[in-house]
């Protein structure tokens, strides 16, 4: 598994080995076979810009997925999984909310990342959101051995 973690960022202490750990583990028991994965971390103001840019929707979240299989030319390396952004500055504000580290926060949202990459949706008419949301949890609880809400 090639996993790339980039840092884009000053605000937040981000351990980018650990996080690449993370990946690799996740994609061992999520991924069908040998993949390539990358993440981005940047703040509020950089996952907005993104948001923006992309999507068309002008605030700041927590996190974005782009699958390399989707589009015109999906098919060209299907290694090649996707792009996960995330923003350090809402996971922190996230983890403070929820009572929960901020490593398990940022784990938490590559989860769900990794699994909008896998083709899982919560978001479009008919998608399966309970399915995504039972996922996530037995991931993060196979990962980090507790449940969370």
């Amino acid at each position: 598994m090639e996993v790339l973690v980039k840092n884009q960022q000053r605000t937040v202490r981000i351990d980018r080995k650990r996080i690449a750990a993370v990946c690799r583990t996740l994609l061992s028991w999520i991924a069908p076979e040998e993949c390539e994965l990358s993440i981005l971390i940047v703040s509020d103001s950089g996952i907005r810009k993104i948001n923006k840019k992309y999507l068309g929707r002008d605030c700041a979240t927590n996190v974005i997925s782009f699958a390399m299989s989707e589009g015109d030319f999906g098919d060209i390396n299907p290694h090649l999984l996707g792009d996960i952004v995330i923003s350090s500055e809402t996971a922190k504000r996230q983890s403070e909310e929820t009572g929960i580290s901020l490593d398990d926060s940022i784990d938490y949202l590559i989860i769900h990342g990794i699994l909008h990459l896998m083709g899982y949706d919560h978001e479009r008419p008919g998608s399966d959101a309970a399915l995504m949301e039972k996922k996530e949890k037995e991931f993060f609880f196979r990962l980090r051995g507790y449940y969370i809400d």
